[in-house]
């Protein structure tokens, strides 16, 4: 790898730890296993190995193939660094969304549905009603014209919704499709980064947009791009079914409109008064 190619990935291995939310008490222990993994993978893992150590650590992983826990720390690493075609539990996605993430994985051989849900996960935790911050919708949060480009009426219900999960689901599906197309001349071509996949690459610009990678011809060295991609590969063990899940959602059932969209204001208590501001009540 270049001295280029290195700096970018101790970046990202910075920016994966930070963003996967490992608070400050449990640092020392994570980052002695931390250092483990770094030796053990070397190279590419580099950019992988902080996701692997904090999904071995909340996901009780130890040392060898599997210490009893369930964990296999073989399995976790291929999977993180994976190209998240294998099969999707079923068990880790809500019952009446399976065959549809299923379903949109199979659109095209670059992405497999354990990335549909591993993204889902990312976007929107399931919440079909989620609001993003720029007009984003649904489940998967595509962007309104993406959204408008590639959503079809999947379910026969005569409206093309991205708050129906099935339209922004299948959506998703060929909107990533397309960006992998697109992104595809960059590697065959070596002009990517050493060691950035087609996934990668369109994962990334499912997150910052296809011009920004065109531009840097890789993973653009951004918190944004790099810490989605760090994201969504960390949740692949979780929908392969090996485990070790960083913060698995809960498959919210109410609406819970997004916590970065300023204009939401926070819901009343349950006796109808509005939540008391700190500094007023002298707390």
């Amino acid at each position: 790898m270049s001295e280029d190619g290195g700096g970018a990935s101790s970046k990202a291995a910075m920016i994966g730890l930070a963003s996967l939310g490992c608070g400050c008490m449990s640092l020392p222990v994570a980052a002695a296993g931390l250092v483990v993994v770094l030796i053990i993978f070397g190279g590419l893992g580099v950019l992988f190995a902080p996701i692997i150590a904090i999904i071995l650590f909340f996901g009780g992983g130890g040392d060898g193939p599997d210490d009893g826990s369930g964990v296999d720390t073989d399995e976790v690493s291929e999977s993180v660094q994976g190209d998240g075609k294998g099969d999707l539990d079923e068990n880790t996605v809500p019952d009446d969304l399976a065959d549809t993430i299923k379903e949109a994985g199979g659109i095209c051989d670059v992405i497999g549905p354990v990335v549909i849900a591993a993204q889902i996960e990312r976007e929107s935790s399931f919440n079909k009603d989620m609001l993003g911050p720029n007009g984003e919708e649904g489940i998967s949060q595509l962007p309104p014209d993406k959204f408008e480009e590639f959503g079809e009426d999947e379910d026969d219900n005569d409206e093309t919704q991205a708050t129906d999960p099935e339209d922004s689901i299948m959506a998703q599906g060929r909107y990533m499709c397309d960006l992998a197309e697109k992104v595809k001349p960059l590697v065959d071509s070596g002009e990517a980064l050493d060691g950035e996949s087609v996934l990668d690459l369109t994962l990334a610009a499912y997150a910052v947009g296809l011009d920004a990678v065109q531009k840097a011809k890789a993973v653009p060295a951004t918190t944004e791009a790099q810490s989605y991609v760090a994201g969504v590969r960390s949740n692949f063990p979780r929908f392969e079914g090996i485990g070790g899940s960083v913060a698995p959602s809960d498959f919210p059932s109410e609406s819970i409109p997004s916590t970065s969209n300023p204009s939401v204001s926070p819901p009343p208590d349950p006796d109808g008064s509005s939540s008391p501001d700190p500094e007023e009540s002298g707390e």
